[in-house]
């Protein structure tokens, strides 16, 4: 099908007159539609790109409401060569832009007059010499003979294009004609097929409905952008673990201007919730792959990327409060059992690797320090499970964040360290000396033990990713990077811990 542009004033084409498609490098874009059944938010950015794309081509014969599907903008009216993703709203290709016809101006008449042709100002030139008194004519001269040439072959060719135009009406008269007459015996035998056209366009229209229901169905299938209605809180919590579809939204908002470009076929909203439903609820690739209409392969190299990518942005998430802000959020219970001092709980996240042929299983560990209103303040590297709690404590950087007269409560389960631990901080920690350390029991504060705990639990169950047996490779180091793909896992995984309200 030939495709031409409707933009003011532009030419371009898809095929010549011959209709032979053209290699010219161009592409041609229908105008976007209005996505009513995906949701208010894709609804109304929908509504006003189209809007956005009448106003810029600006033709009377274009509204809103009457779009032909046969009109068409080509690349040449966009910086970029084709249109932004449509939730990118302030990209300058979010509508066409670009050598827009109206915004070209005519010249003027002064500047048409400039450049009027030779022959034109020689006939001028001529006329005026015919009407001068015969008392005061000048001689002839070469000049004035050139310019009488000059005119004869002007007027001579401006006959030869009378004649030719004559022709082109003539030829232009006799199809109307023909196309008079065939019109003619179209209304003859109307009748005859009348009853067949409106049966025909029932089937029509029935099709049409059956088609927009069913593309409404897929859609929902497909975990489309309009997947979260406006009051979908619950099902985005089931599959995120984001607490709402307000927490969900501005989290995308903040990502999509720094999330790298796709080649998966997946939009930047499929993007982000395959990665968060495979962390919520470790789902199979294969599962996802169904879910999403890609290839296993796909799911895995979006995940990996899209980890790498939210490790970079949202690591800075997880910081260590100052001791004002410390003792401002700490809760009552605390600050009652400790007079006001920094509090901080230690525990250890415990994940299994998978067994393979050439070896047994095992266990990695993240020592995690917790505030007692739940903000996740530091994650350690994984460590092997020979690593002793005391080893991480010393070498992972923890105590060098430590004042004097803080509180470390800490939750170990090994048999050494079993039960609630408490200690406080004796002296700063240099980068040679560190903390002193003074220990005493807590068994009697079941307050306390109680809050510890249901803050621990509540982070260890929310992504189900970090409580499976984890694939031996996620275990290497990245390429060029001195942390694991799981590291990484787990750090994007409390930093989205932070995002969310606290459980207490």
């Amino acid at each position: 099908m030939v495709r031409t542009c409707c933009v003011i004033g532009c030419t371009n084409k898809s095929h010549d007159g011959r209709g032979r498609k053209m290699d010219n490098g161009l592409r041609f874009f229908t105008f976007p539609t209005w996505k009513k059944t995906q949701g208010p938010q894709v609804g109304e950015i929908s509504k006003r790109r189209r809007m956005a794309w009448v106003a810029a081509v600006r033709r009377k014969d274009i509204t809103f409401d009457k779009i032909t599907p046969f009109m068409f903008v080509c690349s040449g009216h966009f910086h970029k060569g084709k249109p932004a993703y449509e939730m990118m709203e302030n990209d300058p290709d979010w509508a066409p832009s670009l050598h827009m016809g109206h915004t070209e101006h005519k010249r003027s008449e002064a500047a048409c007059f400039s450049q009027k042709s030779k022959p034109a100002l020689w006939r001028d030139h001529l006329q005026e010499r015919q009407h001068e008194p015969s008392d005061d004519a000048k001689p002839w001269t070469p000049e004035d003979e050139q310019c009488k040439e000059e005119v004869t072959r002007t007027v001579k060719e401006e006959q030869y294009e009378m004649v030719i135009q004559e022709i082109k009406e003539e030829e232009e008269q006799i199809e109307c004609n023909v196309e008079g007459k065939e019109e003619i015996i179209k209304q003859v035998d109307e009748p005859i097929e009348c009853n067949f056209c409106i049966l025909r366009a029932s089937e029509v229209n029935r099709l049409v409905e059956e088609n927009k229901r069913l593309k409404r169905e897929l859609d929902a299938f497909k975990m489309s952008d309009g997947f979260f209605g406006e009051d979908d809180d619950d099902k985005v919590e089931y599959y995120t673990g984001l607490p709402s579809v307000g927490c969900f939204t501005a989290l995308f908002q903040f990502l999509l201007p720094l999330m790298p470009a796709q080649e998966s076929g997946l939009s930047p909203f499929q993007v982000l919730l395959l990665t968060l439903m495979r962390l919520r609820l470790d789902l199979p690739a294969r599962h996802l792959s169904y879910m999403f209409s890609v290839a296993t392969s796909t799911v895995d190299r979006t995940f990996k990327d899209t980890v790498s990518f939210l490790y970079a942005q949202l690591r800075r998430w997880i910081t260590w409060p100052n001791r004002d802000t410390l003792q401002r959020t700490t809760p009552r219970q605390f600050a009652e059992a400790f007079g006001g001092k920094g509090v901080v709980i230690v525990a250890c996240l415990k994940m299994l690797a998978q067994k393979t042929l050439h070896q047994n299983e095992r266990t990695v560990k993240y020592l995690i320090a917790i505030t007692p209103s739940g903000f996740v303040s530091f994650v350690s590297k994984g460590w092997h499970s020979v690593t002793s709690e005391k080893t991480m404590l010393e070498k992972s950087g923890f105590l060098n964040k430590l004042l004097p007269g803080d509180v470390v409560l800490a939750d170990f389960d090994s048999k050494k360290d079993s039960g609630l631990l408490c200690a406080e901080v004796q002296r700063p920690a240099f980068p040679d000396v560190h903390c002193q350390l003074a220990a005493r029991n807590l068994d009697e504060m079941a307050q306390v033990r109680t809050h510890v705990e249901k803050v621990l639990v509540s982070i260890r169950h929310k992504y189900k990713l970090l409580q499976g047996d984890v694939p031996v490779n996620m275990m290497l180091a990245c390429d060029g990077e001195e942390v694991t793909f799981l590291d990484k896992i787990v750090i994007v995984c409390y930093a989205l811990t932070n995002y969310c309200p606290t459980v207490v």
